[in-house]
């Protein structure tokens, strides 16, 4: 391109006439310039031929041959990076090369010579047109002049050959006729002309400068109609032509309005006097202002495809126009209205402003404008808001808006008072100021210096100012004019604005989250909860609106951290209430109606539900919860709730003829309303594990599970104020006994049993099928795992002990396919337990549902309490194993051989998965997929025990006997000091010291015997015991006879195997912990207290294996006497309550509404703690599980319940009962942070691909070492044991 000859210009130039040639149709139809560029630009997309015009061919290979090898060399290196390891894509690759071919010198200089090349030939093209439009015309006016009489015979009447025959000359005649000396009929005729010709082809005249400057002066002619044509014209304008020529009409008009209204000629309305929008004179400058904003509110949908500088000139002329202001003068004494008056009362909620500051193309040159010339504005706009505010503080409500029209009358007026105008020209100072507050540059702006006032106003000034306009401004309840209907009142309007503050979180956090605002917020609560007279005339409607902007502060992590400890979190100040404090105050104040000035009043349950509203948002969190529980809420919410319920029952049934129909009819959805709203609040305290221990003890759970079900089958969008959605609430309900038996009655299991099986089984009946199902790829279809991890979060110990015990399958002779399971028994009939033909043939979709099934049986088995119910009551493995053994074919008389299909790689996972104890290091799972090669599954499978050795790791060497010297030096500890606080301290020092520099020298006899000296000598120490020592003389002898639970039998054989692996147990070691486990449910029974309830786990016996006493057992080696000795001095002690959980089985320490609620203070307290410390120490792991409908309370019960059986190898079990015990209790919840800290990767991987509930519960922490996070653990210590061990220490009975 470098040689540019001649033949190349005529070449280029009939490419370019075949282009346009082809899309000549598409771009004479388009009505403007901009749609004709943007049918250009996207040509590509919407021309099938484009790839085959020349022109488009010539470009391609001139790329070609200018960057073709670059390109190549480019793609060359990206290759060999991903061949090295870096893992891209190919939409990766292709953005880097045309990145960096676009950076290179190369493409510039294309660019730069493509550009030269094509200027030329558009100028040469350009150049002849004109010559070849210079001769049409003399030609058509020498027909013209031939042929004048016959105008009315063309046979065409286009846009374009009507533009021809308009310009130049027609226009100068226009022009000629609009001269203010013309007669009227005349300029009219003119104009009518004017508007009947395309705006377009008038505008592109050259005299249309001169035109433009002939209407906006005649825009001041009396006659109403020639100003409405010129207006006819100019909105004709607006809508068709393109924005560099509506610009010159926009800036004309602008300008014109700004010199009428600085003129001293106009008679412009006052203050004073009003305006009356009747007036001639008004009606038609509103018609113009009203022009001008209706473009206002347009040009930002197309101003973008532009160039900077006409929106830039849209711009300033606007601001110029509305920072027109008249200075009153002793020559002028009233008050002259200024343009923005004008504006208010065409566009009060500023919607062009909104409209104007949403994009960053226009919001920067708005902004900087502002900035640097028309401050003015912005001033005028606070001064406005400042004297609003000043007159609602200097009269009473019914005295600021006391025209008729503002109070509720029918009557349309047409006139607007000063009072009117001002507050019209408030709010739209009010929306203006808010849109401006925003962006980061708007509230730049402040502070503002305005007149008559010392201080500047701050950006925390005009919050505050905001917040009293709610309580300060007057409201009207009844008003129906559109002006003041409540759209329109200040307390909404100011609300509105402050709740789009609240969106923006940046903005939220910069205005909102201070001490300043929020106190200017609870200012008049605090003074009603005080019992003094709160701000003048706040009414109901102010408090409603207050509730709504705190409960928006509280949904925001930063928001509910200022309402709980306000600016200074270490702040010792008592006297000083935070926000928090004094909303749970006034809302147990509201609950209670112990606030007479709202006695009687129809609104008062509508403020109640806002404030407890507020009050939900703060105790639906960990944290929040913590600080309300003083306030006793959920017993206050419970009482109005009964109440509320018992007056709704008394309502009469309606009888017809009766007077109570009407009042029934009136009452009863309000009751309705407020009943279910209360029952809400009360589900929201199901949130967190304290708080649904709370719940539980109003004894409102069954009526609050089956409202959820009511909402939940709404299927309802969760707004932002709601953190959670009913997913986590149905886990953390299903956690507990008496949670599964409330969502068992409330037809919540049913439902969604029905749902699985129409998924699973039936398919959805109301799709018309008009091809077959997809047959489903992955083992759990994509329609069913939904069902599945709702399942998976449902069945939790807890809960599968309440709906499974003392149960027998149905077992049936034969399934109807019509007949639909119902209930969890049902879906181990069904889908797990297929042991008989019958349930086969009852399967439309055998393999598909029995996975389903399997894949179910295999994550409810990793809690080993549920493994050995289920295979105490229907001996699963058998099952399993049997049918493994159908599975089979004869290759020889004596030799079977395993077919390997998808049930059996499932059901041998299965098989080995609850039949092998051991942490990530010590068991191997077979997996479930086939590979690839020869041997799709090398992995034996079996029909009979014992288990092929491969799936267990090579044992570990026996118990170490010797003592490390680091742990001899820990042992000693018990010697070197008679001051038993001195020993203690000294003793976890060394601990803590050994654990960080040689874990692995905590473990073996050496374990034993420091944990057994330490309980000894901490047990002598009564300010370290918690519980009452217990005279305990029962022998041997005493309690051979009693007998073990099958669960606990079942407990006791795979503890011992488990033993026997891992060389720490020898023969004989089950009837040793057979009797270890009878004594200890004697021991324990003589501190428990009967109840009487009928939850099935409170009945008897604790329900699971005792996991602690069996590690125990372990660790001392077998050693029964050493065991229950040791368990003896234990059990006195504060950590006994968390680490050994039958310990508080029925036990008489807990308080009575504890004890029947079933619920353990694992799960209350540690579990609580858990999710809170996660949420301030591991956000991202928080987050993901609460995205994930999933708690992680759930699966630390889980671990903590089975010592972390399965999940840890035995070394670290050892170190984290040893950790918990010499430590401190505090330290299992610590222990449970750090290991969802090693988890966050994984965690957040498995979020992403939604099914975290099973990675959880399925899969072993590997890599995690207790040792590993003890640095980590001793920082938690530091920051959370106060508050930890204090709740810890509550969770007893309290002597009085």
């Amino acid at each position: 391109m470098a040689h540019f000859s001649s033949e190349d210009e005529v070449m280029l130039q009939a490419m370019l006439r075949q282009l346009f040639q082809s899309v000549k149709e598409k771009i004479t139809g388009a009505p403007s310039l901009e749609c004709a560029e943007e049918i250009l630009l996207r040509l590509e997309e919407t021309d099938e031929n484009f790839h085959n015009y020349e022109f488009v061919k010539y470009l391609r290979q001139h790329i070609c041959n200018m960057l073709g090898s670059m390109i190549e060399e480019e793609m060359e290196k990206c290759t060999s990076d991903q061949n090295q390891g870096e893992d891209s894509g190919y939409d990766t690759v292709v953005q880097h090369v045309t990145k960096r071919t676009q950076e290179s010198k190369e493409y510039k200089e294309m660019m730069h010579s493509l550009k030269n090349i094509m200027m030329v030939v558009v100028e040469a093209m350009i150049n002849k047109f004109e010559e070849d439009e210079t001769r049409s015309e003399d030609r058509q006016r020498k027909m013209q002049s031939g042929s004048c009489c016959t105008d009315n015979c063309s046979d065409s009447d286009s846009s374009f050959n009507q533009s021809y025959k308009f310009c130049q000359g027609k226009l100068r005649l226009i022009l000629d006729q609009l001269d203010p000396g013309q007669p009227k009929e005349v300029r009219y005729e003119a104009l009518q002309t004017l508007c009947s010709a395309p705006p377009s082809d008038v505008l592109s005249c050259e005299n249309w400068t001169t035109l433009c400057e002939k209407l906006t002066t005649s825009l001041s002619d009396p006659d109403p109609m020639f100003t409405d044509r010129i207006l006819k014209f100019y909105a004709q304008t607006f809508t068709l032509s393109p924005l560099h020529m509506t610009k010159e009409i926009y800036t004309s008009l602008a300008k014109y309005l700004e010199v009428y209204f600085l003129s001293r000629e106009n008679h412009l309305p006052t203050l004073s006097t009003g305006v009356d929008i009747t007036s001639p004179n008004v009606t038609r400058l509103l018609k113009k202002v009203r022009l001008l904003n209706e473009y206002q509110k347009e040009a930002p949908s197309f101003w973008i495809r532009h160039p900077e500088k006409y929106m830039e000139e849209i711009v300033e002329s606007t601001l110029s126009l509305l920072s027109v202001k008249h200075e009153q003068s002793h020559l002028v004494p009233q008050k002259i209205l200024d343009p923005i008056y004008f504006f208010a009362l065409v566009d009060t909620k500023a919607v062009w402003f909104k409209k104007w500051m949403h994009a960053y193309y226009s919001r920067t040159a708005v902004l900087r404008l502002l900035e640097k010339k028309y401050k003015c504005l912005i001033t005028t706009a606070v001064q406005q808001c400042v004297q609003y505010l000043e007159l609602c503080e200097a009269m009473k409500a019914d005295e600021i808006l006391r025209h008729p029209k503002h109070c509720g009358t029918k009557q349309k007026s047409f006139y607007y008072s000063g009072q009117e105008l001002q507050y019209i020209y408030f709010i739209h100072s009010l929306c203006l100021l808010g849109r401006l507050l925003i962006y980061t540059q708007g509230r730049k702006l402040f502070p503002i210096k305005l007149k008559n006032r010392k201080d500047s106003v701050s950006l925390t000034n005009l919050l505050v100012l905001f917040t009293q306009l709610i309580y300060y401004s007057p409201s009207c309840p009844k008003m129906t004019s559109i002006m003041c209907s409540e759209n329109y009142s200040p307390a909404s309007m100011v609300t509105d604005v402050l709740r789009m503050l609240c969106d923006q979180k940046e903005c939220a956090v910069e205005c909102l989250y201070n001490s300043t605002v929020t106190e200017a917020l609870l200012l008049p609560i605090h003074n009603l909860t005080k019992g003094t007279a709160a701000a003048p005339d706040c009414s109901e409607t102010a408090l409603i609106h207050i509730a709504d902007i705190l409960a928006r502060i509280a949904s925001v992590e930063e928001g509910l951290i200022l309402l709980l400890y306000g600016e200074n979190m270490n702040s010792s100040e008592e006297e000083s209430l935070t926000g928090a404090h004094i909303i749970a105050k006034f809302s147990k104040k509201l609950l209670e109606e112990d606030i007479s000035i709202f006695s009687g009043s129809e609104m008062l349950p509508v403020v109640k539900g806002a404030f407890i509203s507020v009050c939900r948002q703060i105790y639906g969190t960990c944290e929040g919860l913590q600080v309300l529980l003083p306030y006793g809420l959920h017993e206050s919410i419970a009482k109005a709730w009964k109440k509320t319920s018992l007056l709704s029952e008394r309502i009469p049934t309606p009888v017809e003829g009766s007077d109570s129909v009407s009042s029934v009819s009136q009452v009863s959805p309000n009751s309705v309303a407020w009943e279910d709203n209360l029952l809400d609040d009360l589900l929201n305290f199901a949130a967190t594990p304290k708080g649904l221990l709370l719940l539980q003890r109003t004894g409102a759970i069954n009526e609050c599970v089956t409202f959820m079900l009511s909402q939940y089958a709404k299927k309802p969008q969760v707004n932002r104020q709601k953190k959670f959605g009913y997913e986590v609430l149905v886990v953390q309900v299903a956690s507990t006994a008496a949670g599964a038996v409330a969502l068992q009655n409330s037809g919540f299991i049913s439902a969604l049993i029905t749902e699985l099986w129409s998924n699973l089984e039936c398919g959805r009946d109301d799709v018309r099928l008009t091809h077959p199902r997809a047959t489903p790829v992955d083992p759990i279809d994509r329609s069913c795992q939904k069902s599945f991890l709702a399942l998976v979060n449902l069945l939790s110990y807890p809960a599968v002990y309440e709906l499974t015990a003392n149960q027998e399958l149905p077992n049936k002779a034969e399934y109807s396919l019509r007949e639909v399971p119902t209930c969890i028994i049902d879906i181990m009939d069904r889908l797990i337990v297929l042991n008989s033909e019958a349930k086969i043939r009852s399967l439309l979709n055998y393999e598909q549902s029995h996975t389903f099934g399997l894949r179910l049986l295999s994550v409810v088995c990793c809690d080993l309490d549920a493994l050995l119910l289920l295979e105490a009551q229907y001996q699963v493995s058998n099952m399993l194993l049997h049918a493994q053994e159908e599975n089979t074919f004869e290759i020889s008389e004596n030799h079977r051989n395993f077919i390997i299909d998808g049930l059996s790689v499932e059901r041998n996972h299965v098989l080995v998965r609850i039949n092998l104890i051991g942490g990530p290091s010590e068991r191997i799972l077979p997996p479930r997929m086939l590979e690839k090669g020869d041997d799709p599954y090398p992995w034996p499978m079996f029909s009979s025990y014992p288990l092929p050795h491969c799936y267990q790791s090579e044992g570990p060497r026996s118990a170490d006997l010797k003592q490390d010297n680091d742990i001899g030096n820990l042992l000693s500890c018990f010697k070197m000091s008679d001051k038993q606080t001195e020993w203690i301290e000294n003793c976890r020092r060394q601990f803590c010291k050994t654990m960080k520099s040689k874990p692995d020298a905590v473990h073996g006899s050496a374990l034993g015997e420091l944990l057994e000296k330490f309980v000894l000598l901490l047990t002598e120490n009564p300010s370290e015991c918690y519980f009452p020592s217990v005279e305990y003389t029962a022998t041997d002898a005493n309690v051979k006879n009693e007998s073990l639970s099958s669960v606990q039998q079942l407990g006791m054989k795979m503890t011992v195997r488990y033993g026997r692996f891992l060389n720490l147990l020898k023969d004989g070691a089950e009837n040793e912990l057979a009797l270890v486990l009878k004594h200890c449910e004697k021991f324990l029974k003589q501190q428990q207290s009967p109840v009487t309830s009928s939850l099935l786990c409170l009945q008897g016996n604790y329900a699971g294996h005792d996991w602690f006493v069996s590690s125990l057992f372990m660790i001392m080696l077998g050693d029964k006497g050493k065991t229950f000795h040791f368990l003896q001095h234990f059990s006195r002690l504060l950590t006994s309550a968390f680490l050994w959980v039958p310990r508080l089985h029925n036990s008489r320490y807990l308080p009575v509404d504890t004890l029947g609620t079933g619920i353990h203070p694992i799960y209350f307290c540690s579990a609580h703690y858990i999710e809170m410390l996660l949420k301030a120490e591991v956000p991202l792991v928080f987050s993901a599980f609460h995205m994930s409908g999933f708690a992680p309370s759930q699966i630390c019960l889980q671990w903590i319940t089975q010592c972390f059986w399965n999940y840890l190898d035995w070394i670290e079990i050892c170190h984290y009962i040893a950790t918990c015990v010499v430590l401190g209790p505090d330290y299992q919840v610590y222990v449970c942070i750090a290991v969802l800290k090693h988890l966050q990767r994984d965690i957040l991987q498995h979020t992403q691909t939604q099914d975290l509930q099973v990675f959880l519960k399925e899969e072993a922490l590997h890599g995690f070492r207790v040792s590993n996070y003890f640095e980590y653990m001793e920082n938690l210590e530091q920051n959370y044991r106060p508050v930890l061990l204090r709740d810890m220490r509550s969770i007893r009975v309290q002597n009085t």
